[in-house]
């Protein structure tokens, strides 16, 4: 049997760049090189038929832990809340007021990307969450 080794998370938008730049911004993601005999992305892109112009983007972990994240135009906006969604561990081994202050920079920074604070999940406890939106409306978490 075989062993996965990599997967990526791909998400369906409206504008595959700007999400991705966003996530970037998120996660400390970067933008990886253009394909082979193109200097940049923009170059690679305008080789393409109109049609396909701007039809994905994809941004990748520069240590190369991470997933890469790769994001694809889709003619339908969102209609329903996300069955899965990122978890954005900020908060991990605090507790208490010290996890929510964390919980709450981190919230205030997103929102500044252009990210929508949803709601503050709070059990009384020490796994308090933010629900959030980015930029086109996939719900993540801050944790």
């Amino acid at each position: 049997m075989a062993s996965v080794k990599q997967f990526q998370v791909t998400f369906d938008c409206a504008e595959p760049e700007r999400v991705a730049r966003f996530w970037c911004e998120v996660l400390g993601y970067v933008v990886p090189p253009p394909p082979k005999g193109f200097a940049t992305w923009d170059d690679y892109d305008r080789s393409l038929p109109p049609e396909d112009q701007g039809s994905w983007f994809a941004c990748i972990d520069p240590s190369g832990v991470g997933p890469r994240l790769y994001f694809q135009r889709v003619p339908e906006g969102k209609v329903v809340k996300n069955r899965v969604h990122l978890d954005v561990r900020v908060g991990t081994g605090l507790v208490g007021e010290e996890r929510l202050a964390a919980l709450e920079a981190e919230c205030t920074r997103l929102v500044a990307l252009g990210a929508v604070r949803v709601r503050l999940l709070y059990d009384g406890g020490d796994d308090s969450c933010i629900h959030m939106q980015d930029i086109e409306g996939h719900d993540f978490c801050l944790d």
